[in-house]
């Protein structure tokens, strides 16, 4: 049961910057390909061997924790490199989740995703995509068969024991660590046993606060991934008015809120997004719409999507807004699904648009995304891109520093 205040630790709260603007990302880059094999055979539940398995994901951290130290990254993470993606890589610290064939008959367990509506819009692009990248169904997802506990807390006591020891190794700034929120476990591990969903988050919530805390307790910052609140529009509650899903937002919301309450707010920072796809986006839900309810999460930093074509734009609705003195803006100002690098100079005029309307303290240069959300697919960005975009992300840091200080 998750008890007792969590205090920060050391420099690694989510503290405003001083000297500089400080740089990071969402999370997922790419694992290595043995490594990735093994995650699908443990995920899928076949033959593998658990030993290997912990070898290569402690490796596999330690070149990732390294990486992005070498690309200037100030706040770094693991990759997300034991989690074949970031919602179901519960299953093996949950009690109450079933998978393998029978658990995964879609015909008995009600299908909860429903095709996004740029991709009914544009078949041609929608078979494009799962010809090339394949997408959240390439990934057997789990389906909740029980009661929901969080049983195992050996896994992410490993998750942190790894990034701890990467991150001394490496000499890493600071840390944080991703953990999936309530609603977006909600949205992609379907619901067999609860008898409505709002049952199923506030059980979910109970039980990811074992998570939270342990992440928090360790001095580590903890990155709640909670694309719930903006993708869930076009991907699960298409059916709902703007009012209607404001609601479902509210009781998401609410859901983390309970989840965190005995963690500091400056343990915590949020990632939204919608979707982590190249595509058309014509239907995702305007993040204008949304400022009002974020600002009554209690983590108080915000990740975005800042640099997609699709939300470039929307600087101007976080300038529109009144925001707590305390709100830290994470802004995409990198792309997290193609393969352009964008120029420094792009770099820091997307993060000094930012400084604009809260001030060089309360800014950090980010992505809007991950890089390797679901690792047995296809790469969107291939990997040396992606280190590329970490290195264009930290020198555009720099450049706007040079401005601001």
């Amino acid at each position: 049961m998750p008890s007792g205040k969590q205090k920060p630790r050391g420099g690694t709260a989510m503290q405003a910057n001083t000297d500089h603007i400080q740089s990071t990302h969402v999370g997922s880059l790419a694992r290595p390909d043995d490594l990735r094999e093994v995650l699908r055979k443990r995920h899928e539940g076949e033959r593998y061997d658990e030993a290997e398995y912990r070898r290569l994901a402690k490796k596999a951290v330690n070149a990732i924790v390294k990486a992005q130290v070498k690309a200037g990254i100030d706040i770094v993470c693991d990759g997300e490199a034991s989690k074949v993606s970031y919602t179901s890589y519960v299953k093996h610290r949950f009690e109450g989740m079933s998978s393998g064939a029978g658990a995964q008959d879609r015909t008995t367990y009600p299908q909860q995703l429903t095709p996004p509506p740029d991709y009914r819009e544009h078949p041609d692009f929608a078979a494009w995509r799962a010809r090339t990248f394949g997408g959240p169904g390439a990934v057997t997802p789990p389906v909740c068969t029980g009661p929901i506990k969080y049983v195992d807390t050996g896994p992410v006591k490993e998750d942190i024991a790894n990034l701890k020891a990467a991150g001394k190794r490496a000499g890493a700034p600071k840390l944080f660590m991703n953990a999936a929120s309530p609603g977006v476990l909600a949205v992609f591990i379907p619901n067999a046993h609860y008898k409505n969903e709002d049952a199923y988050i506030a059980d979910l919530a109970d039980a990811m606060a074992t998570e939270y805390e342990a992440i928090a307790r360790a001095g580590i910052i903890l990155q709640i991934d909670a694309p719930d609140v903006a993708l869930s529009r076009h991907m699960r509650y298409g059916d709902q008015d703007d009012k209607t899903f404001l609601k479902t937002v509210a009781r998401n919301v609410e859901a983390i809120n309970h989840a965190t309450r005995n963690i500091a707010p400056e343990m915590m920072r949020l990632h939204i997004c919608w979707g982590n796809y190249g595509g058309p986006h014509t239907h995702d839900f305007p993040v204008a719409k949304l400022i009002r309810p974020l600002m009554k999460l209690r983590p108080h930093a915000f990740q975005f999507e800042g640099a997609n074509p699709r939300h470039d734009h929307e600087w101007e609705d976080w300038k529109a807004a009144k925001l707590p003195d305390d709100v830290i803006l994470i802004p995409g100002v990198v792309d997290s699904t193609n393969n352009f690098v964008e120029h420094p100079r792009l770099v820091a005029q997307r993060i000094l648009r930012y400084t604009d309307i809260v001030g060089r303290e309360r800014v950090i240069a980010g992505s809007d995304c991950g890089f390797a959300t679901w690792s047995p697919l296809s790469y969107q960005v291939q990997p040396s891109v992606a280190l590329a975009k970490l290195k264009a992300t930290a020198d555009g840091a720099k450049l706007a520093t040079k401005e601001l200080w």
